[in-house]
């Protein structure tokens, strides 16, 4: 058996974040990398990507979204990255709130720090991917929006699987690196690096030579997604559509369907050349000796008025 194959095997028992790769892939189809020449040969896989949450059942619900896209007002998505082999049936082990307005031309991209203290409805205080375990992406998104006070109009949850492939398919990405580390065997420079599939699992996973910890490797997660964004913009990441499209179809679910896909393609699209990334600055915090982030009241009322005032601009 090969060095490579050994080295694969171990990541997987290791429980690696393959999330990241099914996040990149969510944002390519629902940002719309791809051309209306390939929305025929969509519909199989969204239709396999499309799982409804309950609210969606309300009509109420489904004259807001379409208030949303005729108005061309600022719409919100939740993504997810869950470790389905969590003891605890899977926790979002990342969460990224996009915000996309169409009138700016403009996208706002917030890291929701995993071990955020929030609280929890039905379940009190706890770390904010606990949410996951408790009521899945359901009980996630009403958490979302209760610390933040939002709306998450949408949600994208992908799995562990596919983070390889979705970066080789759409020929790696080029980020830039601000500190010089090694992880895994793979080792990184500071400065621009070029990264296949498994540097760049290396590179997002690494946070204890951080200074920054959780708060550095979330950048480094918010990078590889903006240059994933360009690269599948880009004519030879489309010319691989069929690999990616299969790709998407096994690793995430979403309940965004093919006509609010379509929508989001024609009018939401010009945001990918203005990307704005907001942190949320905490502290440390051990209760009953866990490890929590704490962020103050402050500090979320001031991310969710910067948010505000992104979505209500133009």
């Amino acid at each position: 058996m090969s060095s490579r194959t050994d080295k694969r095997q171990n990541k997987k028992r290791r429980k690696w974040p393959y999330w990241v790769g099914g996040i990149i892939l969510a944002l390519l189809l629902s940002v719309g990398a791809f051309g209306f020449y390939m929305y025929n040969q969509l519909g199989d896989t969204v239709s396999t990507m499309h799982d409804p949450l309950e609210r969606d059942n309300n009509p109420e619900r489904q004259q807001e979204i379409d208030s949303l896209f005729n108005d061309n007002d600022a719409v919100n998505v939740l993504l997810m990255g869950v470790d389905q082999d969590d003891a605890l049936e899977g926790r979002s082990d990342t969460m990224i709130l996009m915000s996309l307005n169409p009138k700016t031309d403009a996208m706002t991209m917030l890291s929701i720090p995993r071990d955020t203290y929030v609280n929890i409805p039905g379940q009190g205080m706890d770390k904010i991917n606990h949410a996951y375990a408790f009521g899945g992406v359901e009980l996630s998104v009403q958490t979302v929006e209760d610390a933040f006070d939002l709306p998450v109009h949408f949600y994208a949850s992908v799995n562990m699987d596919g983070f390889e492939q979705g970066i080789d398919a759409i020929g790696g990405v080029t980020v830039h690196n601000t500190q010089a580390f090694s992880q895994s065997g793979s080792t990184f420079p500071e400065g621009e690096v070029q990264l296949n599939g498994e540097q760049a699992l290396d590179y997002i996973r690494m946070r204890k030579e951080d200074p920054r910890g959780d708060i550095g490797r979330n950048e480094r997660q918010r990078d590889v997604v903006a240059a994933a964004i360009d690269e599948a913009a880009s004519f030879s990441s489309i010319t691989k559509v069929g690999d990616i499209l299969g790709i998407l179809g096994g690793n995430v679910k979403t309940d965004m369907d093919m006509s609010q896909m379509q929508s989001l393609f024609s009018h939401y699209r010009g945001v990918v050349d203005n990307v704005h990334t907001i942190e949320l600055d905490g502290s440390g915090i051990i209760i009953d000796g866990i490890w929590y982030y704490e962020v103050p009241d402050s500090e979320f009322n001031r991310v969710t008025n910067e948010i505000r005032e992104h979505m209500e601009a133009g």
